[in-house]
């Protein structure tokens, strides 16, 4: 049967946990634009390829990475109540805690799975909501029969994109890297313009630590001022070239110079839709992740539910 190839967050996971690549299988449909058009003008139920696509994996246990959300995949018959029914699977439910509203949301989540939801983990909490969330809002919907496996605190490391990751995408030339750090281990978390008068840019850039600033090439006034902060990495729009007393100052604090040929707009849209995206080829999230889930994860109730004896 067809199939996409591998991912390569996929790949990453089965070589960082030294997974035997047999056990790992490829991506039975990605819903892009074209399977979308392809399917609205010519419907096809992809229920027997999922069976079919069962009949390839083995294991003790098989985790299947299903839709974004409880809608995705409908008209493929691939949402998530609908694999669940094929695959006679339960579901492990991924959401975000964007406001208390998330109640709503699982309520509902729960009326469309039913006997399918086996819990759910609400993730990427803000610090201030995490006591509450541990409280109230676990005791309600345990209350209404929905069990809650984790709470997890949000993390500007998961949210965070590598000088590296930047490079690949904006296709930018490296003026100065420093010689003691990798480019992929320094991560950014966020993002400033530099398009202001120096002395507006001085306060501006104090407030926000761990960050990539955007600037002009000829704006050697701004770029100091960034590098007088807690700046993680100078992106220079324009001609390519950094001056020498950047490049000390870029060297002292062992910041990483780019320059990209794009426009600051297009440039500053690209990084944003980076930042907020976990990215697990970087070590440095792999572990971070593992840490969040030995501290907040339930597994012995995980196990639990998937009727697992643990030796």
């Amino acid at each position: 049967m067809d199939a996409h190839p591998i991912e390569a967050d996929v790949q990453f996971i089965t070589h960082a946990l030294n997974l035997d690549p047999e056990l790992i299988r490829p991506t039975l449909l990605y819903l892009d634009r074209q399977s979308l058009e392809s399917q609205l003008q010519h419907p096809a139920s992809y229920t027997e390829q999922l069976r079919q696509y069962h009949t390839m994996t083995s294991g003790d246990m098989v985790l299947v990475e299903a839709p974004a959300n409880t809608a995705e995949g409908a008209i493929f018959d691939l949402s998530l109540r609908q694999m669940a029914a094929t695959l006679e699977a339960p579901i492990l439910l991924v959401v975000r805690h964007s406001d208390l509203l998330v109640a709503d949301h699982l309520l509902v989540a729960k009326e469309r799975m039913g006997s399918h939801l086996m819990g759910v983990v609400i993730n990427d909490i803000p610090p201030q909501s995490l006591d509450f969330a541990r409280s109230v809002l676990t005791s309600y919907l345990e209350s209404q029969g929905i069990a809650v496996l984790a709470i997890m605190p949000e993390s500007r490391i998961l949210r965070s994109i590598s000088v590296q990751s930047l490079v690949e995408e904006l296709g930018a030339e490296v003026l100065y890297a420093p010689e003691t750090i990798g480019l992929g281990e320094i991560l950014v978390e966020d993002l400033k313009i530099g398009a202001m008068d120096v002395n507006s840019a001085q306060v501006f850039f104090r407030n926000a630590p761990q960050k990539a600033v955007v600037t002009g090439s000829s704006r050697v006034d701004l770029q100091m001022a960034a590098l007088e902060t807690s700046t993680v990495c100078l992106i220079l729009t324009g001609t390519p070239q950094v001056t020498p007393e950047v490049k000390q100052r870029a060297t002292e604090f062992e910041v990483p110079v780019l320059a990209v040929s794009k426009d600051t707009l297009t440039t500053v849209e690209i990084i944003r839709d980076c930042l907020g995206q976990v990215r697990l080829q970087e070590g440095l999230k792999v572990k971070c992740i593992v840490e969040l889930l030995e501290q907040h994860f339930d597994f012995d109730r995980f196990y639990e539910l998937m009727g697992v004896k643990i030796n």
